[in-house]
């Protein structure tokens, strides 16, 4: 994904090519590659599952209005095209990690790194095999669809 922050946090400085960019990778490039997989699928008469990556960040973030419009954006599809595509024994559903340790949270400042994880109730960050245990979980449990499974450390209870 692409993430542009906007420095000062204010959507108001936010620039149209900023949005843009952000929707672009996104949200219109899991449009992308949803349609593709799915009429594959439904061409070979394959079911199977399709799992997005939406975000805990869907639910509003400051000076993340971009990244937060297009994770929410994700997350409404995947129930969408869950419901569109069942017929053919199609599932699909998604993943909202919190925050995980990656290379772009390692590169964080000490202090902005210890500020985000002390806001965890678990007081730590996800790891990236939670997040492939999620969606092996997903995988092989042959009943959910439509759904976003969230990883967050009890974030947004």
């Amino acid at each position: 994904g692409l993430l542009v922050k906007v420095k000062d946090g204010e959507m108001t400085k936010l620039s149209l090519a900023q949005w843009q960019a952000v929707i672009d990778v996104n949200l219109t490039g899991v449009f992308l590659c949803t349609r593709e997989v799915a009429a594959k699928m439904i061409e070979q008469k394959s079911q199977g599952a399709i799992i997005n990556i939406s975000s805990i960040s869907r639910a509003g973030n400051i000076g993340q209005t971009n990244y937060s419009a297009a994770k929410a954006g994700v997350a409404a599809a995947t129930v969408t095209w869950a419901r569109e595509l069942a017929r053919y024994g199609i599932r699909v559903a998604g993943v909202a990690p919190g925050f995980i340790e990656t290379e772009m949270t390692g590169s964080m400042r000490p202090e902005a790194l210890e500020k985000m994880t002390s806001a965890i109730p678990l007081k730590r960050m996800g790891r990236p095999d939670e997040i492939a245990h999620s969606v092996a979980y997903i995988l092989e449990n042959d009943y959910y669809s439509g759904r976003i499974l969230e990883l967050d450390g009890a974030m947004r209870i």
